[in-house]
């Protein structure tokens, strides 16, 4: 994983004001997501992954939204090493992205 920062740029003011505090709710949604993974409880992991799923683009955070289908599909699966997986690369991109509005 690199570590290059990740820019968004977001022009719509209101999402620009609410995206921090989804970025957030993310970071503090990954020991939720890593509790279930110890647990193999893959259909908290489902539903998680179909929820990230359906709202990091409406956020402009597609690789969210991106990473939330790969890690419903691996729950679904009940592919523990890919749902471990699709948790490290949230962590990974969450640790990079950098929102602007310039």
């Amino acid at each position: 994983m690199a570590d290059e920062k990740i820019i968004i740029h977001i022009d719509d003011e209101d999402v620009l004001e609410l995206a921090p505090g989804y970025l957030a709710n993310c970071r503090n949604g990954l020991s939720v997501l890593r509790d279930a993974a110890a647990k193999r409880d893959f259909e908290t992991l489902r539903s998680l992954g179909h929820k990230i799923k359906g709202s990091g683009g409406g956020f402009g955070f597609d690789r969210i939204t991106e990473i939330g289908g790969n890690l419903e599909a691996a729950a679904k699966a009940q592919d523990a090493r890919a749902v471990e997986h699709e948790i490290a690369d949230l962590q990974d991109y969450l640790d990079r992205v950098e929102i602007t509005d310039k």
